[in-house]
């Protein structure tokens, strides 16, 4: 059934391409890092990662030189602190895990990570949780970190393949997601699943369905709105539209 919910309220849905303005390169885009390297795949594989050393520590060298570290907010991330402190947002869905929406000012309790976060690691063995930072201080003399509690296998908070969603957050969007009067996927390919599937729910419950990424998607038949430009550009457009429209 359609809402009715006055004023209108959103849930936003966030993929790589919101920050690759910040320096980050998306994964699936025509330059994206799977798209250059395929083989960059097989250091998120689960299985891999916990069975062979060398995994492990391609992947913790390319942790440490990865563009999240020195990356700053851009103009689409401080537009959703707008639409939150104007009242309409419900949450962040974000399957990016570089902390910028925070970073730039969203309520961390607005946030959802549904990919995790490469913030924080967490050992496999014991639970656990260290600054990322402190580990990657550690890989000089260490290529392969352990845990200094248990001797386990570190591994950062970010969802590998073969993984499960971080605890509750696939429910906390489904509510959110249903909940919205206007869904806007924001730099996602949605291919990912089960986050796909968060927007034809959101359609279903009665959600007027924003696009707005570079490339077509999968859902773009469903969307009330489909947005080739700038990511930079279109999102402070579109929240300033709603903030008007309250």
């Amino acid at each position: 059934m359609p809402h009715d919910a006055h004023p209108p309220t959103v849930t936003v849905l966030t993929g790589a391409g919101i920050s690759t303005a910040s320096g980050i390169p998306d994964f699936r885009g025509p330059q994206g890092v799977w798209t250059r390297d395929p083989a960059a795949a097989d250091l998120l594989d689960i299985d891999a990662y916990a069975r062979d050393a060398r995994v492990r520590e391609r992947g913790w060298r390319a942790w440490a030189q990865h563009a999240v570290w020195d990356a700053r907010p851009t103009a689409a991330h401080r537009s959703l602190v707008d639409l939150e402190r104007a009242g309409l947002l419900i949450a962040v869905l974000t399957q990016n895990f570089d902390g910028l929406h925070q970073a730039a000012g969203s309520s961390p309790e607005r946030v959802v990570e549904l990919h995790g976060s490469l913030a924080t690691t967490s050992c496999l063995r014991c639970g656990t949780t260290v600054p990322t930072r402190d580990v990657l201080a550690r890989l000089p003399t260490e290529p392969d970190p352990r845990c200094l509690v248990c001797g386990g296998i570190l591994k950062p908070d970010v969802v590998y393949f073969g993984e499960r969603l971080p605890e509750g957050a696939l429910e906390r969007a489904v509510a959110a997601a249903t909940d919205a009067h206007t869904f806007v996927a924001v730099g996602t390919t949605m291919t990912v699943h089960p986050v796909a599937g968060l927007v034809p729910l959101a359609v279903d419950a009665g959600a007027r369905l924003v696009i707005v990424n570079a490339e077509p998607t999968a859902y773009d038949h469903l969307a009330d709105e489909v947005v080739r430009d700038p990511i930079d550009e279109v999102l402070p457009a579109l929240v300033a539209d709603l903030v008007a429209s309250r």
